[in-house]
């Protein structure tokens, strides 16, 4: 028998049967850090760049709520889920380092981890489209699950 359950008895990959378990209130916060450097920073005013495609943070985070919502299409074995809120924070940091918060919220059988990891992920993505005109030395250095609740345990990891 498998310990993974995406997989089953005979080794083939399989999406858990969620039937079963409870409706409950779930949550879950990525956290993303990303190295821009001085350069693309000192561009932002009042914590925006507005570039020729449109304004940096908003689009990113336009495009960072639009990836919680496909996670499923984009990740073989994650559920379609009715997501009932997602908010994206972005924070300059220091002087060429961002933060990106993605905290996603649901009632339902199933956890929403990936969705917020996807939802960090293409913000990030988002602002490195749309500032490597200024510099391509951009890094995103982490994306990590910082804390879900609901379901059969808890989690949190600062």
């Amino acid at each position: 028998m498998s310990e993974f359950s995406h997989i089953n008895k005979t080794g083939n990959p399989k999406m858990v049967n969620v039937s079963d378990k409870q409706i409950t209130q779930r949550t879950a916060i990525a956290k993303a850090s990303m190295f821009l450097g001085k350069e693309v920073i000192s561009h932002f005013t009042n914590n925006e760049l507005i570039t020729k495609k449109g304004p940096v943070f908003q689009t990113a985070i336009i495009a960072g709520i639009q990836a919680v919502k496909k996670t499923s299409e984009l990740i073989p074995m994650c559920h379609p889920l009715l997501i009932n809120g997602v908010d994206i924070d972005i924070q300059i940091i220091d002087n060429e380092t961002i933060e990106i918060n993605c905290k996603v919220s649901i009632e339902g059988k199933t956890g929403v981890e990936m969705e917020a990891l996807t939802g960090a992920s293409v913000t990030c993505l988002t602002i490195y489209d749309m500032c490597k005109s200024i510099s391509q030395e951009m890094e995103i250095k982490t994306i990590k699950l910082i804390e879900k609740t609901g379901g059969k345990s808890d989690f949190k990891n600062e």
